[in-house]
């Protein structure tokens, strides 16, 4: 018979899953929290390109100070930002969203990719942040990734009836008067800041699935903003813990893991959602065709 008291308390007595699980909580509520925004306003084209091109930060930030994360993580956000304000001032200019995103995405990923091809050592010293390592999480990360996610969810908290505004009802924010440029450019400056954050957690190659598949789950499940953001950041939350959990027990990738974990959650949603779920759609289907 399973001990499941030991089940869950086993791991818990590593320092290093202890760190991880913190980490992972915080960048599973807050990816969560700002993916609402980020699915409602179909942008999640947007999440990926910008968790790419941090990349060239992340090898300028190698190339200066080596292996130390406040050198990768300041390089990292410096790279996040000036993609950000580039697709905000690209397609301020009349040039569609998606093809700002489009152009920003592939020099800055391009570029990335020359600099780190000029670092023999690159394989070994930059693979987690491409995949993640959130086992490898230090006491200074931890506290990194609790101030700036805090900081992340009290601006979300504090803007959100303008990014609710703007998200649901352009025509609307105009005749308000709100400033859609600063929103659109403050959204964007948050999503650089949580990829930025989730990069020892999830890794580049993986964070589009955090920012995105939790706040996708809550969408088949609930028509209201308020609930979808809360259960967005639960379902970001657990998937973190049991993403974890099997990490350590059967011995594979932490971030995959947690991933992995968000798509189950999203397939259950996808099949038993009471709104637009798989079952719900064929009996709606077969009531019709009997009428």
């Amino acid at each position: 018979m399973v001990d499941w008291l030991n089940f869950f308390i086993e791991p818990l007595g590593y320092a290093f899953m202890l760190r991880g699980l913190m980490a992972a909580l915080v960048v599973g509520i807050v990816c969560s929290m700002l993916g609402a925004y980020i699915v409602l306003r179909g942008m999640a084209f947007l999440g990926d390109a910008l968790a790419h091109a941090i990349l060239p930060g992340v090898a300028v930030g190698y190339l200066l100070g080596g292996s130390n994360p406040l050198w990768l993580t300041t390089g990292a956000l410096a790279a996040g930002v000036i993609t950000a304000l580039g697709i905000g001032a690209i397609s301020k200019s009349g040039v569609k969203e998606d093809t700002a995103i489009g152009v920003m995405f592939t020099g800055m990923f391009a570029l990335g990719i020359a600099l780190i091809s000029t670092v023999r050592s690159y394989t070994v010293d930059l693979t987690h942040f491409l995949f993640g390592n959130v086992l490898g999480v230090a006491t200074g990360d931890l506290w990194l990734t609790g101030i700036f996610g805090g900081l992340v969810i009290l601006t979300i908290l504090a803007f959100y009836k303008e990014f609710l505004v703007i998200s649901f009802d352009p025509v609307l924010a105009k005749t308000l008067r709100l400033p859609a440029g600063f929103l659109t450019y403050l959204l964007l400056l948050l999503i650089a800041i949580t990829i930025v954050l989730s990069l020892q957690t999830v890794g580049i190659a993986l964070m589009a699935a955090m920012l995105v598949t939790p706040a996708a789950t809550a969408y088949l499940l609930t028509r209201r903003l308020p609930a979808m953001m809360a259960l967005a950041a639960a379902i970001g939350a657990t998937s973190a813990v049991v993403g974890l959990y099997l990490s350590f027990y059967i011995n594979i990738a932490s971030g995959p893991a947690i991933v992995l974990t968000c798509t189950f959650f999203f397939l259950l949603a996808f099949i038993f959602s009471p709104y637009q779920g798989v079952i719900k759609r064929r009996l709606a289907t077969g009531k019709q065709k009997h009428q």
